[in-house]
């Protein structure tokens, strides 16, 4: 296999028994990323207060 000529790959770094996409269906199929402004990520501590926040959101609802 050709290098590539402009490469940030280290000489040590050995991928010669991976397997390409070996992980590629259970990412699309149970990951959802969102990538969120760094303003709006300081008033959520974890991924649960994000979810409750959208939950609340989706039913119309203020509370728990």
């Amino acid at each position: 296999m050709k290098k590539a000529s402009n490469s940030d790959m280290r000489d040590e770094y050995d991928f010669s028994k991976g397997i390409r996409g070996k992980y590629a269906e259970r990412f699309k199929g149970g990951t959802n990323l969102v990538l969120l402004d760094p303003d709006v990520a300081k008033a959520f501590p974890n991924a649960k207060s994000v979810n409750d926040a959208l939950r609340r959101l989706i039913s119309g609802s203020s509370s728990t």
